[in-house]
C-alpha cells in the first residue's frame, strides 16, 4: 500500500512530500559509493547521513511523485565529478536532499532518507540491499547486496512510463519546457575535489 512521505531540510526551509511511496513504487537501498560519501563531507553532514560503513540510505522513485511545498529558491545542486549525476541540497543548512541526472530527460529521483520523517520511513519498506560495497568503510562482506542489474531494470520500467506519459515534465526540480534544472549546477573544481580526497 502506498503512502505519502514528508521531507524537510534541517532548518525547515525546504519542505515537500513524496507522493505514493511504497516498496512497489520505488527502491529503498543503501549506497556506499565514494561520491555519496564525498557529498556528505563536502556539505558537512557525514555524521548525520552516513552509517558505520559509509552507507547512505536512499529511496529511488519517479520524479513526478515529488511535491515541493516550500524553499524552492533555497535549492542548490552540484556535480561532484564528470558523471551526469546531479546532487541536490538545501543551501540554507546544506543538508543533502536528492540525486537526479543532469536534466529531466531521464526521469528519476533518489531522496535521502535522512531528510525524511523518521516515523514515516517504514512506508518505503525494508532495504532491498547495499550497492557499491567495494567503497564501503571497513569490512562490508556481510552486507546483503542489491544487484545493479535489478536496480536498473526496475528504474527503466518507471522511466519509460514517465517518458511515454509525459509525466517527466511534472518534475519539481526541472523546468517543464526545457527539462533543465531549476538551479544552476556547480561543478566541483580540482581544488575542491583534492580537498575531499585528502579528508
Amino acid at each position: 500500500m502506498a503512502s505519502d512521505l514528508s521531507f524537510a531540510c534541517d532548518c525547515g526551509t525546504v519542505t515537500g512530500t513524496m507522493l505514493g511511496v511504497g516498496p512497489a513504487q520505488g527502491d529503498h537501498l543503501i549506497c556506499h559509493c565514494s561520491d555519496c560519501q564525498d557529498l556528505t563531507h563536502y556539505l558537512g553532514h557525514a555524521g548525520r547521513v552516513l552509517d558505520a560503513h559509509g552507507g547512505t540510505a536512499l529511496y529511488q522513485t519517479r520524479c513526478a511523485n515529488m511535491r515541493l511545498d516550500s524553499g524552492r529558491e533555497h535549492l542548490a545542486c552540484v556535480h561532484l565529478t564528470g558523471k551526469p549525476t546531479l546532487r541536490w541540497y538545501a543551501a540554507c543548512c546544506r543538508l543533502p536532499l536528492f540525486n537526479t541526472v543532469a536534466n529531466g530527460k531521464f526521469p528519476f529521483i533518489t531522496i535521502q532518507l535522512a531528510a525524511c520523517d523518521p516515523a514515516a520511513r517504514e512506508v518505503v519498506g525494508p532495504s532491498r540491499g547495499h550497492i557499491y560495497t567495494q567503497d564501503a568503510i571497513g569490512d562490508a562482506s556481510h552486507l546483503p547486496q542489491m544487484s545493479m542489474v535489478t536496480l536498473m531494470r526496475r528504474f527503466f520500467v518507471r522511466m519509460i512510463k514517465d517518458i511515454v506519459s509525459g509525466n517527466r515534465r511534472r518534475a519539481a526540480l526541472f523546468d517543464a519546457e526545457t527539462l533543465e534544472p531549476i538551479a544552476k549546477p556547480h561543478r566541483l573544481t580540482g581544488e575542491e575535489m583534492l580537498a575531499l580526497r585528502r579528508r
